[in-house]
């Protein structure tokens, strides 16, 4: 029987691109869902977003029991877990948009404001860019070399550079990618990415980490 996927919707997040890109990298269940019970019997979650670190944060903690059963199943349970641009910075401690509104605290670091240290760099982050993958990190084999799409104007300064999972440069470094043990998360849009981003989702279907 093919794997139960969840994708989670908590009314911040492009779910019909994404939830077409992973059934074009082969899912064969996909369950777009914000239901704790379904949670707790995937066996693979994927966290989008799109907007603001606070208001994604409030969508989330808003959905009676999903945090929950979200640590239950992804950190307890250790199913591989992806995050997909808003969704991979509610993983960190903190984010600092429109104030400080606490984050899932799964990897440690702050989301904050890309900082405009060249006139000619724009922002936000918009458009194709190289992602480099770190080679310390052990799970860069999910995170390859290649372009993808970003579109963002807040980046993930991890407290841990072994979380690290791979960096693009927008004058200067950003985070494009955080992994540790089951977790992974992108900065980049792999359902924009074409080509890169759908053989970043097959790997993720098939990782066993």
């Amino acid at each position: 029987m093919a794997e139960a996927l969840a994708l989670i919707d908590y009314g911040a997040g492009n779910l019909h691109s994404v939830e077409s890109a992973l059934r074009a990298a082969g899912a064969e269940r996909v369950t777009v869902t914000a239901d704790p019970e379904l949670v707790r019997g995937a066996q693979r979650v994927v966290l989008p977003g799109v907007g603001s670190f606070k208001a994604c944060m409030e969508g989330l903690s808003a959905i009676d029991g999903l945090i929950e059963a979200l640590e239950e199943r992804v950190l307890r349970q250790g199913v591989p877990f992806l995050g997909v641009c808003v969704g991979m910075q509610l993983l960190a401690t903190r984010g600092r948009e429109h104030g400080v509104t606490d984050g899932l605290g799964w990897i440690a670091g702050e989301v904050v404001p890309i900082e405009r240290t060249d006139p000619a760099i724009k922002v936000p982050h918009m458009g194709w860019n190289d992602v480099i993958p770190t080679p310390h990190h052990d799970g860069a084999s999910l995170i390859e070399a290649g372009e993808a799409y970003f579109l963002h104007s807040y980046h993930f300064a991890a407290a841990n550079g072994r979380d690290i999972a791979a960096m693009t440069d927008h004058g200067g470094g950003l985070v494009a990618a955080v992994a540790r043990d089951n977790l992974v998360g992108v900065q980049f849009h792999p359902e924009k990415s074409q080509a890169y981003g759908l053989a970043l989702l097959a790997r993720f279907l098939e990782w066993k980490p």
